[in-house]
């Protein structure tokens, strides 16, 4: 196994900009991502670490912007690659899937912002390649939504996402937990499609 850490979009934008994070609260998510860059760092796993570039007009990570610059703390750490991306998914349109290839990286964590978007894209991405995905359930985070379609509040969007990466797509951990893998070099849990859908097989009472 040769992981990789990815650190998806941590961002001014979601702490002083327009996408304050709320769920896990910001400062949390924050620390666990922080600690997740340091244990990488620790035990020689590259971190990957990608930044949204937005047009300057945009309302949202206009390039060049304080909201576009990464969280201080972020960039003040070591890391073996940035990569821009301007779509939802580390993958679309970057260099990601071929530095990974090059480096030989068959396991990918991810951490950063937000849930359902950026993360969940490249969660999925990195599935379809063939890739063991891990996925950092307190190292993540995301915001309420409304739209003509219904509300949800950040903590549901945040938990119902979760629960989908880990029936097919990622094993969801902890940090303390992904830390404890990161320093033995054990994998953790595979997500199980079969297992995950178990209450459609329960009869109805």
């Amino acid at each position: 196994m040769k992981r990789a850490l990815i650190v998806i979009d941590v961002q001014n934008e979601y702490f002083t900009g327009n996408l304050p994070i709320a769920h896990p609260p910001r400062e949390e998510s924050l620390a666990n991502i922080l600690t997740a860059m340091d244990t990488a760092h620790e035990h020689d796993i590259p971190v990957i670490v990608v930044r949204h570039t937005a047009p300057v007009e945009s309302p949202l990570f206009a390039a060049g912007s304080d909201s576009w610059e990464l969280h201080q703390e972020v960039g003040r750490r070591p890391y073996s690659h940035l990569t821009d991306k301007s779509m939802a998914s580390a993958f679309a349109k970057t260099d990601l899937a071929e530095w990974l290839a090059a480096h030989e990286i068959d396991t990918l964590a991810v951490v950063g912002y937000m849930t359902q978007n950026c993360d969940e894209s490249t969660a999925r991405d990195a599935a379809h390649l063939g890739l063991a995905v891990e996925f950092l359930s307190d190292a993540t985070g995301t915001v309420a939504m409304s739209n003509r379609m219904g509300a949800v509040t950040a903590e549901e969007l945040h938990n119902h996402v979760l629960v989908v990466m880990e029936s097919n797509f990622a094993s969801v951990a902890t940090t303390a937990e992904w830390t404890a893998a990161a320093k033995s070099g054990a994998a953790l849990p595979r997500p199980n499609i079969w297992q995950s859908t178990a209450p459609a097989r329960t009869p109805l009472n």
